[in-house]
């Protein structure tokens, strides 16, 4: 198959060229893309564990960890035991924390923002449609486990 035809290189240099300019405007915040990631997930589910915060932001385990022991480090994240289950830690923003992320957010809004602009209505429901159809298809082809 011609590389012109191969799909996956357009969605992956799309995804490189998104992550490296909200890294770069991200940077006079003081965040990475994943520490980011992980406040604004933060914000909207207080409380979640090291391990739900890595499915959320698709990262594995031991990246979330190290991400949130540099947050927890600058202060803007407390981590906490579980009342009943004493081995999960619960994770919150601080108010350094929601600080930081007010202000990181509206920076990368703004790049969120742009590349929407850079299209019409009808063509931003048509691309979020056929991006849909993408992750729709890709979850339905991808194998399962190996059996032991």
């Amino acid at each position: 198959m011609p590389s012109s035809e191969r799909l996956g290189a357009y969605v992956k240099r799309t995804h490189q060229a998104l992550h490296a300019t909200k890294q770069a405007v991200l940077k006079p915040a003081g965040l990475t893309v994943p520490q980011y990631a992980a406040l604004l997930h933060l914000s909207e589910h207080p409380g979640i564990s090291a391990a739900g915060l890595a499915r959320a932001c698709a990262v594995t385990p031991p990246t979330m960890n190290t991400v949130l022991k540099n947050l927890q480090e600058r202060g803007l994240v407390d981590r906490t035991p579980h009342a009943w289950h004493g081995n999960v830690l619960e994770t919150r923003l601080t108010e350094a924390g929601q600080t930081v992320l007010a202000d990181a957010d509206a920076r990368a809004v703004r790049v969120e923002r742009a590349l929407a602009e850079e299209f019409t209505e009808e063509e931003r429901t048509t691309l979020i449609a056929l991006l849909d159809r993408c992750v729709d298809l890709l979850e339905a082809v991808r194998p399962g486990p190996e059996p032991k």
